[in-house]
């Protein structure tokens, strides 16, 4: 079974690198799903996204679910990167690879992934308003719960 990769880190990410890294020398790779998840504008008023964690947590929770998609699809490969710290809007903020020899399993693989990222990984997201004024704590969303509920029943 393939190894993850997992990083939290203050920096941006290469993906091109990072799918590089994934696939390099290999010949049992079929599809690779990559997702980047950016930091959205919100009609202008956002100036930037606080992402904070707790240094290893966050580390662990990424690494158990990674895990778990790996026992749950063949993946030939998966990489996941998560930033914290101060994320402008247009800036990267996430990034899942998914490899397998099969399109279907990347793709499943990645979602799944995204929609855990989305309701268990330890991060709290605060809002820096452009007027100057903090936006406050960026709440759940029941949507996310509910796409991540899906997964509970598929093997």
């Amino acid at each position: 079974m393939a190894s993850p990769t997992v990083r939290v880190q203050a920096g941006d990410f290469d993906p091109a690198h990072e799918e590089a890294l994934l696939t390099q020398g290999r010949r049992d790779v079929g599809a690779v799903v990559t997702f980047i998840g950016l930091c959205r504008d919100e009609d202008g008023s956002l100036a930037a996204l606080e992402l904070e964690h707790y240094p290893g947590m966050a580390e662990e929770e990424i690494s158990r679910v990674a895990q778990e998609a790996l026992s749950r699809w063949p993946l030939v490969g998966l990489t996941v990167i998560h930033r914290h710290g101060s994320i402008r809007p247009g800036e990267r903020i996430v990034l899942v690879v998914a490899a397998a020899r099969h399109r279907g399993e990347a793709f499943a693989a990645a979602e799944f992934m995204m929609d855990y990222l989305k309701t268990r990984a330890p991060f709290w997201k605060k809002e820096r308003r452009t007027d100057g004024s903090e936006g406050g704590w960026v709440a759940a969303k029941s949507e996310d719960d509910a796409a991540a509920a899906r997964w509970s029943d598929r093997s």
